[in-house]
């Protein structure tokens, strides 16, 4: 008798067991695709051929306090790498939006804004009661063009492995709840 529950409890854990990494498994797999859908939704663009590898162009550039950002820097975390200007009407309507997702990601991503206006004073201005993105300035707009960008504002989604994942042209409703499930899917 004390053998039969023995092997009954074996069999129990054993099934349970089974069934347990079934469960994670598909709640791996259901995530994946819902954060593989959140990406969709915000409609990236083809990647431009020269991307085909993943691989950014590097980059060095300063925020308002003269500390030097790069994108080796970020690795390990995804990264959302915006270009814009004070003086472009589409990434001023897009910077509140893009704000708001800097706070609801917190330090899991990096909301990195490249301004391309002349210098810091316009920038400042424009983020008079501070801000909660990461803002570094390229008056020379090398940068920019390194990427390819020709319109602003554009973004890319740079995943926590350094590769660019998701090529974005215009602005979006980054404030929106798959905006978080794209960039936390990119780890």
């Amino acid at each position: 008798m004390r053998g039969r529950i023995i092997l009954a409890l074996a069999i129990t854990a054993g099934v349970t067991a089974f069934v347990g990494v079934q469960f994670f498994r598909a709640a791996d797999a259901t995530l994946s695709a819902t954060r593989g859908n959140a990406c969709r939704s915000l409609e990236p663009a083809a990647l431009p051929d020269r991307f085909k590898d993943g691989q950014p162009p590097p980059f060095d550039l300063p925020d308002a306090n003269g500390r030097r950002w790069t994108l080796e820097q970020l690795r390990g975390r995804p990264v959302l790498l915006n270009f814009w200007a004070t003086w472009c009407p589409p990434c001023v309507e897009e910077m509140p939006a893009l704000e708001s997702l800097a706070r609801k990601l917190g330090d899991r991503a990096v909301v990195l804004a490249v301004s391309t206006d002349d210098d810091w004073a316009k920038v400042k201005h424009f983020f008079r009661k501070g801000t909660a993105l990461s803002v570094v300035l390229d008056a020379s707009a090398e940068v920019p063009k390194k990427f390819g960008t020709e319109k602003y504002p554009e973004t890319f989604l740079i995943g926590a492995d350094g590769k660019i994942a998701h090529y974005i042209v215009n602005k979006r409703k980054w404030d929106a709840p798959q905006a978080v499930e794209c960039l936390l899917g990119l780890q």
